[in-house]
């Protein structure tokens, strides 16, 4: 069977190219082992139910084991309005699920299923099934907060901890596995004042799950060498993996993607079968551009949220350090759905969401200020396929000393930096592609690295911060350029002084040419 990259659903190592989780997958199954609870919360698409389902399997072939590997996703949120219909829905549930790992099991809860009424019924069942074999239980529930916002669900889950905390008493689970995007520990229940005493909380049993699920660079090679193997395509699987972990800080849904646009998209257009660092610029640059379910629900969330909005602007258009705590309500809600890290301080997950949010923010801005006539393409393209920096960065400057007119002047202060991007956008559309790169330092500037046809360009996006500052920050972009094996580099200055000066100019340091223009 040929394999693929898969970006939908489970994955099967038969069927799909896999990166090794084995690290991941052990830890899990030793959490289990020891027989706690604990709960699996990570954004979508982010190898969940894959994990869940290599655990089942895992536990299964060791024979110690019955798993109960359900999910409540696509069950309906009917279910969970009447305990008269979650209770037998539940038991009907386990039947379903038993079949893979306890079919002896399947036909005895399936005729415990009318006769179920209501929590206190469930446990029943659960103490009567865990009686019927020495093997340990082990109960897996995905998706499950699909469904979370009433007193039901608080009861389900508190009827849960009271089975597995019983488990010293007498048999029941042995282990408690719950994911979900949410940490559902800490949910904001709709209950009413008096639901919301009826129960302590559910969770001071549950053990941590520290688990990175982050795809690393040594986890991403193997299975970029089963690939190459397999399909028998030359590329640096070292050197790939560590430029994947680059642009997706790991996240697999993202990693998973460009291999699968390389392998699909790229490939056959290619005289040679090989695949280079050049070709996964192209992957990241075509999928920037792209609709799905995962970007766009990234764009919706910050659409949804203003302060979570407002605070990645800050972080990328700004370049500021937040100085927030995990729990600060806003960055717990980033966190929560994969949008921001917590690593050396608080900052966008993954240059590929920054790209994405970039464009966005960038297309808003259009919006708000006329930029036709400004960045007419053919003025900055030359015929040997290059990039007229310079004009563009005059260009620019042109534009906001004659739309810096009392009624926009506040827009443009706050959105320089944005609207620059902007005026970039439409000139190397088609013909190239920028990354984006904050630098946190006492300059907060901002690397733009454009690819245009073969060429590659650095301009530093700065606000102006005194000459000291500004003699740093030269020096950085020397050394930037030297590592990029340039000569040439451009740098454009916000000042934010009432009486500006709008110079722009050729500078030499050590050894770079750097133009450099205020506005």
């Amino acid at each position: 069977m040929k394999k693929e990259f898969n970006i939908t659903g489970l994955c099967f190592p038969a069927e799909h190219y896999m990166a090794d989780v084995s690290r991941k997958l052990a830890r899990t199954y030793d959490l289990v082992e020891l027989g706690k609870y604990f709960i699996i919360h990570r954004p979508r698409q982010y190898g969940k139910t894959t994990l869940l389902h290599s655990l089942a399997d895992m536990l299964r072939k060791t024979g110690e084991y019955i798993v109960f590997n359900t999910s409540f996703e696509g069950i309906g949120d009917v279910i969970f309005t009447d305990e008269k219909i979650f209770a037998p829905g539940f038991v009907r549930l386990l039947a379903r699920y038993s079949t893979a790992y306890a079919p002896f099991l399947t036909g005895w809860l399936e005729s415990k299923v009318s006769g179920t009424k209501n929590l206190e019924d469930v446990s029943a069942v659960i103490t009567e099934m865990a009686a019927q074999t020495d093997k340990k239980i082990v109960l897996i529930i995905d998706e499950v907060d699909k469904s979370s916002n009433n007193q039901l669900f608080v009861s389900f889950l508190a009827m849960l901890r009271s089975k597995y905390l019983d488990r010293y008493s007498f048999k029941t689970f042995h282990s408690v596995v719950l994911a979900g995007l949410h940490d559902v520990k800490s949910l904001k229940l709709k209950l009413r004042p008096e639901e919301e005493q009826k129960y302590n909380s559910p969770w001071n049993i549950a053990a941590e799950f520290k688990v990175d699920m982050n795809l690393q660079p040594a986890e991403i090679k193997p299975m970029l060498e089963e690939y190459a193997k397999d399909r028998i395509v030359d590329l640096n699987a070292a050197e790939m993996a560590d430029s994947l972990f680059y642009f997706t800080s790991g996240y697999p849904f993202l990693v998973s993607k460009l291999c699968k646009m390389m392998d699909e998209e790229l490939l056959p257009e290619k005289a040679e079968l090989s695949l280079t660092i050049d070709d996964l610029e192209k992957a990241v640059a075509m999928a920037v551009k792209e609709t799905n379910t995962n970007f766009d629900s990234l764009i919706k969330t910050l659409e949804q949220y203003p302060e979570l909005y407002q605070l990645v602007s800050n972080i990328l258009m700004e370049g500021e350090e937040p100085q927030y705590s995990v729990h600060d309500p806003v960055v717990s809600l980033g966190l929560l759905h994969g949008i921001l890290k917590n690593g050396r301080g608080i900052s966008v997950h993954n240059k590929i969401y920054e790209s994405i949010i970039y464009d966005y923010m960038t297309s808003k801005a259009q919006s708000k200020i006329l930029l036709a006539g400004y960045n007419v393409i053919k003025h900055f393209r030359t015929p040997d396929r290059r990039l007229n920096m310079e004009l563009v960065l005059l260009k620019f400057q042109t534009f906001m000393r004659e739309q810096y007119s009392g009624k926009d002047r506040d827009f443009l202060e706050r959105n320089g930096r944005l609207m620059f991007l902007a005026f970039l956008k439409p000139i190397i559309n088609g013909a190239g592609y920028e990354f984006k790169e904050v630098q946190i330092s006492e300059e907060r500037r901002l690397d733009v690295v454009v690819t245009f046809y073969r060429h590659k360009y650095i301009a530093e996006l700065k606000i102006w911060r005194g000459e000291e500052a500004h003699r740093e920050g030269l020096d950085q972009l020397a050394d930037y350029l030297d590592r990029m094996a340039l000569h040439e580099g451009y740098l454009l200055i916000f000042d934010h002084a009432n009486k500006k000066t709008w110079n722009s100019g050729w500078t030499e340091v050590r050894g770079k040419k750097v133009f450099v223009a205020w506005v």
